[in-house]
């Protein structure tokens, strides 16, 4: 109850603000988030966010007109669009989600900076922040790289985002990489693996080499066909690291079978997409040292901190996008005096937001991203 009271006195203080603008020196702002329905908490999240954002700006010339685009609804969201447009905005904050681009590409008059993550490219009119494939997979090769590894394989579920992986893969042309398309069915997972690691293989090596030393009473057999009985495979895998491009069980359920098919942990490097911390990965995940990129932590743990002090209640992750849309919108405003089209956000310079520095290149948003990895239940800058 108190956070949608909050929620509307936030509303009306925004909406009030309005009258205070006067001769073109504030900078009206759109928002398009789910204020009802289903995924309301995450709409109401996302005014905190911008409330928490004003508060640090704080300047009284940025006024915020949010609207209840709802969450895939085509009309909602044109209304949306259009009640936004009549209170003389420019720049709006959103959509959520890529799916509802084709909607907002037809406002060409309009700028919006959207959290979503799947393209890092400008559109006509489209600006996305989100920590897109691309900006995480350059850091992470750039990583392996510089752990001297030469032999990735890049681990990825055949599900609904099979199509963009692909797309953004053949973007890299990066070489010495493999590919390895997997099932997001646990039950033929474990079996795909075990053809990935020449596990079968593996098996036998081991068996034939322990039936070498079985009849033989010598120490040094004795001793090696000991060493034998510790193994449960001989000889390595064809790769040397490996980028698994998933989340949640599916993540835990491929570490596993990794784990399983005896990968050694020692030469093989094991890294994945952002995680957003999920502190799950302590205590499921059976590979000692995980490493992924990730926005930067201790300001992203200090955002939750100031949010729950604020609001008593944790925001959701995207929400930290919409806190850095907005501090870049201003930053591109008091820069150039006025935003006039996407052009005006295509910086020389780096941008740093709470999530790390921007890039904006070649009509392109790339973020440069940390190294973390999962080490005594923390995670650890690398």
């Amino acid at each position: 109850m108190k956070k949608k009271i909050f929620a509307t006195f936030f509303l009306i203080v925004i909406n009030f603000n309005l009258y205070a603008d006067e001769n073109n020196k504030s900078i009206r702002i759109g928002l398009l988030a789910p204020l009802t329905g289903t995924y309301s908490e995450l709409g109401n999240s996302l005014l905190y966010s911008l409330q928490l954002a004003l508060e640090e700006i704080n300047d009284e010339n940025v006024i915020i007109i949010p609207r209840d685009s709802g969450f895939n609804e085509k009309e909602k969201l044109n209304k949306a669009i259009n009640e936004i447009k009549s209170n003389n905005v420019k720049v709006v904050i959103g959509p959520i989600t890529n799916e509802e681009f084709e909607i907002a590409e037809k406002h060409n008059d309009l700028i919006f900076i959207s959290p979503s993550n799947i393209n890092s490219k400008f559109s006509d009119n489209i600006i996305s922040i989100g920590i897109s494939l691309e900006s995480q997979l350059l850091a992470l090769l750039n990583f392996i790289k510089k752990q001297k590894k030469s032999k990735t394989v890049i681990m990825y579920p055949k599900n609904q985002f099979l199509d963009l992986i692909e797309k953004e893969l053949k973007n890299l042309n990066s070489e010495n990489i493999r590919t390895f398309i997997y099932s997001p069915n646990p039950e033929i997972l474990t079996g795909e693996i075990e053809l990935l690691t020449q596990y079968a293989q593996r098996k036998r090596n081991l068996e034939l080499r322990k039936k070498m030393f079985e009849d033989k009473e010598d120490d040094q057999s004795v001793k090696e066909l000991e060493r034998l009985e510790q193994l449960y495979t001989l000889g390595d895998v064809n790769f040397d690291s490996v980028i698994i491009i998933d989340f949640g069980n599916n993540l835990k359920s491929v570490l596993t079978s990794l784990v399983y098919t005896d990968v050694n942990q020692k030469n093989v490097l094991f890294t994945t997409v952002n995680q957003w911390f999920d502190e799950s990965i302590f205590y499921e995940n059976t590979i000692k040292d995980l490493y992924y990129p990730s926005v930067n932590f201790k300001e992203f743990k200090k955002y939750n901190e100031n949010y729950f002090k604020k609001f008593n209640v944790y925001p959701n992750e995207i929400t930290i996008l919409t806190y850095d849309a907005l501090g870049l919108i201003y930053y591109t405003w008091k820069k150039n005096g006025m935003i006039k089209s996407i052009n005006d956000f295509s910086f020389k310079n780096k941008i740093k937001g709470k999530i790390g520095t921007f890039s904006f290149k070649n009509q392109k948003v790339i973020q440069e991203l940390d190294i973390y990895k999962t080490e005594n239940k923390k995670f650890i800058k690398f």
